[in-house]
């Protein structure tokens, strides 16, 4: 059952768009994208049904921006400019949820991110998402030589 899933909260940076989800897979669906636009954003994407997603506030800050096929439809805080999610072109029946905007959760908390192929995207030529790798992350110890503070 859907409401077996573990709810999320998330939303923006500024707070203005604010809004709770349940994921298709829990965390297992995380992914990034090397079309053009999605290398220039770098965010980290999970699934979520479009049903699953509920809005608690500020749904009239998004900004809706398309390109390209204009199939997909990414959404943005209007006020502070974070990337919150996605009507995939791949899956229209899902979200891609930044997981950087859930609340407790960070991109940095995944060792390993697969990269799918979005230059040859697979609404194109009907074939599955190919995966072209994966971005790693190796924390440093604090302190450690070489490593830099924010």
């Amino acid at each position: 059952m859907a409401n077996d899933r573990k709810q999320y909260k998330a939303g923006c940076h500024c707070g203005a768009v604010e809004f709770t989800v349940r994921l298709t897979d829990e965390f297992n669906t995380i992914r990034r994208c090397s079309c053009s636009y999605c290398r220039m954003r770098g965010a980290v994407a999970v699934s979520a049904q479009l049903a699953d997603i509920t809005f608690v506030r500020g749904e009239d800050k998004l900004t809706l921006y398309r390109f390209n096929t204009a199939a997909a439809k990414h959404y943005f805080c209007s006020v502070c400019g974070i990337y919150t999610h996605h009507q995939r072109r791949s899956n229209p029946t899902q979200f891609g949820i930044n997981v950087a905007c859930i609340e407790g959760v960070s991109p940095f908390d995944f060792p390993e991110v697969p990269v799918l192929d979005g230059v040859n995207h697979p609404s194109d030529s009907g074939a599955k998402p190919q995966r072209l790798g994966v971005l790693r992350f190796f924390p440093e110890a604090a302190g450690e030589e070489g490593a830099e503070q924010a």
